[in-house]
């Protein structure tokens, strides 16, 4: 990618631009809209979006085979038996790319899991991006697709931690049942010797008595079947590794996931400067979809730190993918079609928007926070002047249009000045006195935030910033609300 002179404060700087598949947002736009505004023209961004909504959708529409029921669990199946023994030899692969390219294509089972709390919001984008039967889950949302659409996920979706596919189920009563369900199950197609392997294991209300035990035990059995079939091992490592497995256990059931991505998802590429506590990217797009943030609108972050909110919204607001710019997993895996996924690129970028139409703004008291901010709009690739950062204080900030939405990450836990106690009684004053037509939402892990700043929420979200359980409060500042 190389730098193109901007055609506008606005303008992103990729040589070839693209669109992202707007997941929640783009729903959320078609609803959302300042209090008591009339409709306003959206200088064609909310129609983009509905475009992209539905071309998303026709891509959805191809054939699915009806898929068998799984083995064990509550979880569907992938449409083979992952219990039956293989023979002993290595099954023909066809030609690169052909299996993925016949038809019909082949559909698997899918989990994304996202941060807690936005398991809503990620069903609906990824409904957006014409994933229709997807539906939220514990931590996550599942979904069926073939091999395109699982491309389709990691290079789309904001919200999504990782993208596994579903590969083997089956109960299991002691940790050898883990090591024969591993051993059956086909990894050939995947990987081999020549790819370096990590496993994780995940349980909820499991009997296993050591996952530690249970994650050898699937080690053992992928690692025996390949030497079986292929006469070497892959090696463990598990810092840089080609293949990822997950293996999930309930409370009699065994699921094994290959994990497309690689990386996790949040990993955007760009951040380096990542300031004081600060947001996970898919975090800071899951507060936008919850708040109903218009792409059209103006927003502000007052407490902007090193900007993640700020980028993921610009890039929301452009349409450019959120995997756009770093390598996945399944890049690494064995029959990967490099022309297709260059293919799904090319369109993307060519559907990225020229520039912004709205302001995004910024004020932090710090100076190198700022700078921070500055620098990873610049790694975002994102042209200068952007994004409106300034140095200032959230108490005497003003608003830089009549209406539109305050999403903000304000100082809590251990960044909240003990000094400060009148903190959020004089921003809430400011807020009263100057933002009247403004959606505010603040996530905090202070569940009394709203006492402290005199205002009744409309919508508290319970949602988790890492391991802080947050609220995400909501508020509508209607100017004939206070009195002054």
């Amino acid at each position: 990618m190389a730098d193109d002179k901007p055609s506008s404060p606005g303008t992103l700087k990729l040589r070839r631009p693209a669109q992202a598949g707007q997941g929640g947002q783009a729903r959320q736009a078609e609803n959302a809209g300042p209090a008591g505004e009339p409709a306003r023209k959206r200088s064609g961004a909310r129609a983009r979006q509905v475009a992209q909504m539905e071309r998303a959708r026709e891509q959805s529409q191809r054939a699915r085979p009806q898929e068998p029921a799984g083995r064990g669990g509550d979880e569907p199946g992938i449409g083979m038996d992952s219990r039956e023994r293989q023979p002993r030899e290595r099954p023909a692969r066809a030609p690169r790319g052909a299996r993925r390219n016949a038809a019909p294509a082949e559909t698997f089972t899918v989990f994304a899991p996202c941060p807690q709390g936005l398991e809503q919001a990620l069903a609906i984008e990824l409904q957006a991006l014409g994933f229709d039967d997807a539906q939220p889950g514990r931590a996550g949302a599942r979904f069926t697709a073939d091999w395109s659409g699982v491309l389709r996920a990691n290079l789309y979706s904001r919200l999504a931690t990782r993208v596994l596919v579903q590969v083997a189920q089956a109960p299991v009563a002691r940790e050898d049942d883990i090591l024969e369900l591993a051993r059956d199950t086909p990894w050939e197609r995947w990987f081999g010797p020549e790819q370096r392997l990590r496993v994780d294991t995940s349980a909820v209300k499991s009997p296993m008595k050591s996952l530690q035990y249970c994650n050898l035990r699937a080690k053992d059995g992928i690692c025996d079947r390949l030497r079986e079939l292929e006469g070497a091992r892959p090696d463990i490592d598990t810092v840089r590794p080609d293949a990822r497995v997950h293996l999930f256990l309930s409370a009699d059931t065994a699921t094994l996931y290959l994990d497309t991505s690689g990386e996790s998802l949040f990993k955007r590429g760009w951040r380096l400067d990542k300031g004081q506590a600060p947001l996970r990217e898919n975090l800071a797009a899951g507060l936008l979809a919850l708040a109903g943030w218009d792409p059209a609108a103006p927003l502000l972050d007052p407490f902007c730190g090193s900007g993640t909110l700020l980028i993921e919204a610009a890039w929301i607001a452009l349409g450019v993918p959120p995997g756009i710019a770093r390598p996945f997993g399944f890049e690494r895996l064995r029959d990967h079609d490099a022309r297709r996924w260059r293919d799904l690129k090319d369109d993307a970028r060519a559907r990225i928007l020229p520039s912004l139409d709205t302001p995004l703004m910024g004020v932090d008291t710090d100076p190198a926070a700022i700078d921070a901010a500055r620098q990873n709009a610049e790694r975002a690739l994102l042209a200068p002047g952007a994004l409106r950062l300034e140095v200032g204080d959230a108490r005497e900030v003003r608003p830089p249009a009549p209406a539109g939405w305050i999403v903000t990450n304000p100082p809590y836990g251990d960044r909240m000045a003990a000094d400060d106690p009148a903190l959020w009684r004089d921003w809430a004053a400011n807020l009263k006195r100057h933002f009247a037509g403004w959606q505010v939402a603040v996530i905090s892990s202070d569940h009394k935030l709203p006492q402290a700043m005199r205002l009744q929420p409309r919508r508290r979200t319970p949602v988790y910033n890492g391991a802080l359980d947050c609220r995400l409060f909501q508020f509508e500042l209607v100017e004939t609300s206070y009195r002054h």
